[in-house]
């Protein structure tokens, strides 16, 4: 059976992702799924993408927006698009997305079917059943607007929902996966994320299957048993609790992890593990050298390009543990709100050439580059421990000041433009991109 595995607040921000960077978003999505199905299977690309934190640092290595909805529709975007064109090599398929794209889910899951052999009709019905489980049966104050289903030619899946509540700016992201799937209707969900509202009527929860079976019977047996009870209990009533539980609470000390992202669009020293982001840094200078010289030749580019790869090899190879402060994610390409510093293309497309070539020498045999990045990852979490150096704004106002040269673009009030080295001071007039 799966279970619930976190939660997190996720602020609603107006704006667009330009394609300047949802370009670059699918190519290096893309690169990143591939590495993953290389080296663990297309089963850990679904859990992957059923982990709420994984998949809030996923869109912020990509240069998205690290804490808002926005990250949500643009990585399955990224991923649709990137993955389009390898979608029957890889074995990967995304279906849905948002508005009138997730009504396009049943069409796409048939011609997935027809592609792949599959029996499109029980991934329909699942598509719809978890809608209706997150619209209906789990009534918490959030309306679906975004549903993605992402299935592999085995037919196992993961389905990634989002909900808005649009009087108080919040969004709410849902997370499924078949691998353990008993019932729809018994606590079924991976993960569901955002900040507890109050009491929720939450009848695909275990516990309700009392109320589920009393609902049945009400409906069975006509509306007069229903009117009468209502008005033997309307004076002095004004909320009759109809779904009261009717079984008991869940331990109190078994807490789960819970992502609080802020509304305030500035990436802080308490939004990021400093030590985790120091031992990355010191992982791409000493191994750099050793598995990059060629990248090294390259003037202005290359060991920041290295730095990059060591964020981007966490997503690739980390455990899940690693993912608790996704805004640490973001100095590998900053973010194009200018937070914590403007999108560095130059590094960027660095960082896909080189994972990309990684990616093909694998599937050709020849894993050394790949197992290269793969080291820096490893390297990082042995220096983890020991690992010094700069204070937090320091290392922003390095990012700032190499902006110029490392191709620096955000999205400002004052539209796309390249950014100067001394443009950091109109970072707080960026917006942010739903």
């Amino acid at each position: 059976m799966t279970r619930r595995t976190g939660s997190a607040d996720l602020p609603l921000h107006g704006g667009y992702v330009p394609q300047w960077l949802s370009a670059r978003m699918a190519q290096l999505g893309r690169v990143i799924v591939e590495a993953i199905a290389l080296h663990y299977g297309r089963d850990e690309v679904l859990r992957r993408l059923a982990h709420p934190f994984w998949f809030q640092s996923f869109g912020a290595v990509m240069g998205m927006d690290w804490h808002s909805s926005g990250v949500t529709t643009s990585v399955i975007g990224a991923l649709k698009r990137g993955l389009a064109p390898i979608q029957d090599e890889l074995g990967i398929y995304v279906c849905g997305g948002k508005g009138a794209h997730a009504r396009r889910t049943p069409l796409e899951l048939s011609q997935v079917g027809e592609r792949t052999g599959l029996d499109a009709d029980p991934l329909t019905r699942a598509s719809r059943l978890v809608a209706k489980v997150d619209s209906a049966a789990v009534q918490d104050g959030f309306d679906l607007y975004l549903h993605a289903f992402v299935v592999s030619r085995d037919g196992r899946w993961c389905i990634v929902q989002q909900g808005m509540n649009a009087s108080r700016r919040e969004a709410r992201r849902y997370h499924w996966l078949s691998e353990g799937l008993e019932s729809f209707l018994d606590s079924p969900h991976a993960a569901i994320e955002g900040r507890n509202q109050g009491a929720i009527v939450n009848l695909a929860d275990a516990r309700a299957a009392r109320n589920r079976t009393a609902g049945l019977d009400l409906v069975a047996k006509g509306p007069d048993p229903v009117v009468r009870f209502l008005k033997r209990w309307r004076d002095g009533n004004t909320a009759l609790d109809l779904f009261a539980a009717t079984e008991p609470p869940l331990d109190a000390n078994a807490q789960v992890p819970h992502l609080q992202m802020p509304s305030r669009h500035d990436v802080r020293a308490s939004d990021v593990m400093l030590k985790r982001l120091h031992a990355v840094l010191a992982a791409a200078a000493d191994r750099g050298p050793k598995d990059f010289a060629e990248l090294l030749l390259m003037p202005g580019v290359g060991a920041r390009t290295v730095a990059a790869l060591a964020l981007v090899a966490e997503v690739v190879y980390g455990a899940p543990s690693r993912f608790a402060d996704p805004a640490r994610f973001s100095f590998a390409h900053g973010g194009k709100d200018g937070h914590p510093f403007p999108v560095p293309l130059k590094v960027y497309d660095e960082t896909i050439r080189v994972l990309k070539d990684a990616v093909s020498q694998a599937k050709l045999g020849n894993d050394e580059r790949l197992a290269a990045i793969r080291r820096l990852d490893k390297q990082a979490r042995m220096l983890e421990r020991i690992a010094r150096g700069p204070r937090y704004e320091t290392l922003i106002s390095k990012e700032w000041r190499a902006s110029s040269i490392l191709g620096g673009r955000m999205v400002g009030s004052r539209g796309d433009r390249l950014l100067c080295a001394t443009a950091a001071s109109s970072s707080a007039s960026s917006s942010e991109a739903d």
